[in-house]
């Protein structure tokens, strides 16, 4: 495996770090502090050409591959993993949704703005019964001449209340299990689609997480992605992606914490040296560095087999289990290295270690991963 980046590459690694460290450093603290959704910084990503990057020029892309994404929103995860979030949902799972799957004219009415940036997207599977079991959902989409109607409550949403363009998930035949649920784009402001409760997180607090209520919400026909009932194969091929992104916002966070701990052992003096100077420190960073480094070789590993075409089940599973793992050692072990310290809320591991956890959860709990990377093994 090759991890020698292109020009191209090294550029948009470069761009993304610089614009992380002027635009989001600054403020991710106060991002974190008063759940503040930064509008402004998306309309900067999306001058960058972040909001599309993977996506063709054809749709408002910036024509990059996939790995290029990866490198990016390693970035963005690196200063501010609440904004991370809302790139990632956006880009991994709301466009690569309606790209991989959608009609041309779904492309051109929603793909485009949203890879522009001039729109956000969410991507709306899980309900209050049906989270790890997608197929219990209940929210239904039935069929009434040229409108479907759809009735139910999605939770857990990221970017819900502040996207533009939602894909939903809804049955379309009830009796038919995971083969009756099938796939829709919906947008914002709707008769019948209302934003419901905010949730009050432990972290990723600048991201809105937010419940989505549909009581006879009516849209058009044409806005079914690919065919009835086969909505829960485009949610886990979907899901496959969104995996990568979430092991690569732990990999952002992970190194992140990692730097904050270097620099403090470096700093703070301890009968008479600096902490670095002790073994038991100096291990803890061997050992965060090595679990760093080992889980963005997954993370690029199965970036690139995504970029190639090949099948990502296992290679997202992996990336996303080990790195999120290896997120909550390294946070936890920064933590351990800023002593008290790392408790107050004016040290940036405190956050870290709180946005961290949230990756061994989201788009498949790591349970889930498990699952699905022994099913690969033992086929």
């Amino acid at each position: 495996m090759n991890f020698n980046f292109t020009e191209e590459q090294q550029l948009i690694q470069q761009n993304a770090r610089e614009f992380a460290l002027e635009h989001l450093e600054p403020i991710a603290a106060e991002i974190d502090k008063t759940e503040r959704i930064p509008k402004e910084i998306y309309q900067k990503m999306a001058e960058l050409d972040f909001m599309g990057i993977c996506y063709p020029a054809e749709y408002g892309g910036a024509g990059a591959d996939f790995l290029s994404y990866t490198l990016v929103l390693e970035q963005i995860c690196r200063s501010c993993a609440s904004t991370g979030i809302s790139l990632e949902v956006h880009a991994s799972l709301a466009c690569a949704a309606i790209y991989n799957f959608g009609s041309e004219e779904l492309k051109q009415k929603y793909l485009v703005p949203l890879c522009k940036g001039e729109k956000l997207g969410a991507f709306a599977l899980t309900e209050p019964g049906a989270g790890t079991d997608a197929g219990a959902a209940q929210t239904t989409a039935v069929l009434d001449g040229d409108e479907y109607v759809l009735n139910g409550t999605k939770c857990f949403i990221s970017n819900g209340g502040v996207a533009d363009v939602y894909v939903i998930f809804g049955l379309t035949d009830p009796t038919a299990g995971t083969k009756g649920i099938s796939a829709f784009v919906v947008e914002a402001g709707l008769p019948g689609f209302e934003i419901g409760k905010h949730e009050d997180k432990m972290g990723i607090r600048g991201s809105q997480t937010a419940e989505l209520i549909f009581k006879n919400c009516r849209i058009p026909k044409a806005n079914l992605i690919g065919k009835e009932g086969k909505g829960f194969g485009i949610a886990m091929a979907t899901l496959d992606v969104g995996r990568i992104g979430v092991a690569t916002q732990a990999l952002g966070i992970a190194q992140a914490a990692l730097d904050e701990a270097v620099k403090f052992a470096k700093e703070r003096v301890q009968f008479g040296k600096p902490i670095a100077t002790k073994q038991a420190i100096q291990w803890m960073l061997a050992d965060m560095a090595t679990q760093l480094e080992a889980a963005r070789l997954l993370v690029y590993s199965a970036s690139m087999a995504r970029e190639e075409g090949k099948p990502i089940s296992k290679e997202a599973a992996m990336a996303k289990l080990f790195a999120s793992e290896a997120s909550d050692y390294i946070c936890n072990k920064a933590i351990q290295i800023h002593g008290g310290y790392g408790f107050i809320k004016d040290f940036k591991v405190e956050r870290l270690y709180r946005d961290s956890k949230i990756t061994t959860i989201y788009e498949g709990t790591n349970e889930v991963q498990r699952m699905v990377i022994s099913g690969a093994v033992l086929r």
